[in-house]
C-alpha cells in the first residue's frame, strides 16, 4: 500500500479477519451421479469386490473433478448493491475492458502488468462437459496497490477493474485488466459471481455462484518485481496459499492456469462448474 496508511489501518487492510466470509453463502458440493455398476457375472467374490472397488473409484474421481467450483465470500467490496453501493445496475457495467472506469465516475484507468482473464462456465451435473451459454459473470479485483475502487480511499470515485460479460456459445468470458496487487492478509485473487442470464447480472439478482480465483506463486514473484507493486512483495512474503483464509481449504481448483509474459502481459484462464 502506499503512505496514507500512516493515517491508520484501512478497510482493506484488516485482512484475514474482515475478509472471511460474514455473509457468504457456502453451498453443498454438488457430485455427480456415481456411475452404475455393471454385473459381473461368473466372478468370485474377490474379482467382484476389486472390480466394485476401481468402479466407485473411477466415479468418485470423475465426480470430484467436476464438482461445483468451491463457494466464497464475496468480501466486503462486491458493489453488488450487497454492501453499499450497486455497480451493477448502472450503464456501461457489460464490458470486456475493465481497466477503465466508465460512466459519471473519475474516469481514472488502472496501471499495472496487463492481464487477460477467461472464464468458462460450465454444468457440473452434466460432467463438465457442456457449456453454459448465455449465463453471465461479474468480475471485480483490486488494483495493484491493492484498493478497491468504489470504496478504498482515493478510488471511490472510480469503478474500474469491475465488469460483466455474458457467457458465448463456448460458455466463456473473456475481460481485459491489470495484475491486481498483494495487500495485508489474503493471497492475490480475483472475486466473481455467476448469474443464470445478463438480465440478473444486471439486475443484481439471483446470484448463482460466488467464488474467488487465485494466482501461482511464481508468477506472482515475477510480476510484483515490475514497478508499482513494491508493497505486494512485502504482503506476500508473509503469505502462502495454504495459510490463506479463503483458500487453505483446497485451491487446487481455483489456480488460475498462466501463460505469458511481464512485457506481453499475462492470460489466466479457469474452468467454473455450477
Amino acid at each position: 500500500m502506499n503512505e496514507r496508511h500512516d493515517e491508520g489501518p484501512h478497510e482493506h487492510d484488516r485482512g484475514l479477519s474482515y475478509d472471511l466470509p460474514v455473509l457468504a453463502r457456502r453451498r453443498m458440493i454438488r457430485l455427480m451421479a456415481g456411475a452404475s455398476l455393471i454385473p459381473l457375472m461368473g466372478c468370485t467374490t474377490e474379482e467382484k469386490t476389486s472390480a466394485s472397488s476401481a468402479s466407485s473409484a473411477s466415479s468418485s474421481s470423475a465426480s470430484a473433478a467436476c464438482a461445483e467450483i468451491p463457494e466464497e465470500t464475496a468480501g466486503p467490496f462486491p458493489g453488488d448493491g450487497s454492501n453499499g453501493v450497486n455497480v451493477l445496475q448502472e450503464s456501461g457495467v457489460v464490458r470486456s475492458d475493465i481497466t477503465k472506469s466508465f460512466g459519471d465516475s473519475a474516469g481514472g484507468t488502472a496501471e499495472g502488468v496487463p492481464l487477460t482473464i477467461t472464464l468458462t462456465v460450465v454444468d457440473a451435473a452434466s460432467g463438465c462437459g457442456t457449456p453454459k451459454k448465455s449465463a453471465a459473470v461479474y468480475l471485480w479485483h483490486c488494483d495493484r496497490e491493492g484498493n478497491y475502487s468504489l470504496y478504498s480511499e482515493g478510488v471511490t470515485d472510480e469503478n474500474y477493474l469491475r465488469g460483466v460479460q455474458e457467457t458465448d456459445d463456448k460458455g466463456q468470458v473473456t475481460f481485459k485488466s491489470v495484475f491486481p496487487g498483494c495487500y495485508a492478509g489474503r493471497w492475490p485473487h480475483i472475486h466473481f459471481e455467476v448469474y443464470g442470464s445478463l438480465a440478473d447480472a444486471t439486475a443484481a439478482t439471483s446470484i448463482t455462484n460466488t467464488s474467488q480465483l487465485a494466482f501461482p506463486k511464481d508468477v506472482c514473484d515475477t510480476v510484483y518485481a515490475t514497478d508499482g507493486y513494491g508493497d505486494s512483495v512485502r504482503n506476500l512474503s508473509s503469505l502462502s496459499l495454504e495459510d490463506d483464509g479463503i483458500f487453505s481449504d483446497g485451491h487446487e481448483r481455483q489456480l488460475a492456469a498462466m501463460k505469458g509474459s511481464v512485457g506481453d502481459g499475462y492470460t489466466a484462464t479457469l474452468t467454473v462448474p455450477v
